[in-house]
């Protein structure tokens, strides 16, 4: 690997081992995701642990990320991180529903979970977690950020990525019905996922603006299947819908004074 190539493999590396979460990942499991040969991804891993980007712990034969990732985001926090200004939102919304609610942020044609709070109800849905991916239009929040990029790039996105998707996640997401459930949350305003990567796990999500008018972030509301019945998940969906557009705002003032 020279030049763009090992930098991009470099960066799904750390990807891979960032989405790890407390659990960390294995050699096999960073060789799966970026599509590098094993003992690629352990010369790739052992020369970043060098480095200090992430750790390994031998007795598990995991990875984890490193001291030196801690020390460039908390520099990077300073101007990118918006969690801190989401986390009242978040507990708010869990206390009023029940339910988990999660912030996520588009990271090119990828959503990555920032934050969560548990609801207070009993039966939860474990598919977000924070440092969790996915792809634009797998999940809640990836669904309702796709749907309102302008409407030519989410067509293209579509086309060029049903195949992977389907791949992925299963014919729920061909490119057909994928195109639908983009128009439908487009005509919402708000994104619902009815169990489509766990079967009986909702996700109701509503996007929140940078200062362009793009959407950046997502808002999301996770359960199972019996919480989310019609009415209520059209009550789920304004309530985001007002959490999503006071956080816009309040990222707009913060902005401003960056």
């Amino acid at each position: 690997m020279q030049g763009t190539q090992l930098v991009s493999r470099v960066a799904a590396v750390l990807r891979r081992v960032g989405s790890g979460a407390a659990d960390g990942v294995t050699t096999a499991e960073v060789a799966t995701a970026t599509g590098l040969p094993r003992s690629t991804a352990q010369r790739v891993l052992a020369a970043l642990a060098e480095e200090g980007f992430v750790d390994r712990d031998a007795r598990r034969g995991r990875w984890f990320p490193g001291p030196e990732l801690f020390l460039l985001g908390s520099v990077a926090a300073e101007r990118y991180d918006v969690t801190s200004t989401a986390r009242d939102v978040l507990r708010s919304l869990a206390a009023k529903t029940g339910e988990s609610a999660f912030f996520s942020a588009r990271r090119g044609d990828e959503t990555v979970c920032l934050a969560g709070e548990e609801g207070s109800f009993p039966l939860r849905s474990h598919v977000l977690r924070e440092g969790i991916r996915f792809p634009l239009g797998v999940a809640s929040a990836g669904l309702a950020i796709l749907a309102l990029l302008p409407l030519e790039d989410a067509e293209s996105y579509v086309r060029s990525r049903g195949g992977e998707l389907v791949a992925a996640y299963g014919e729920q997401h061909e490119p057909a019905t994928l195109s639908r459930r983009v128009a439908a949350t487009r005509r919402r305003g708000y994104a619902v996922n009815p169990g489509l990567i766990v079967p009986g796990s909702w996700g109701v999500a509503a996007v929140v603006f940078d200062r362009a008018g793009s959407p950046a972030w997502a808002l999301s509301l996770t359960g199972v299947e019996s919480r989310f019945d019609g009415e209520r998940t059209a009550q789920l969906g304004a309530l985001l819908l007002e959490a999503a557009h006071t956080l816009t705002q309040r990222i707009a003032r913060r902005g401003s004074r960056l």
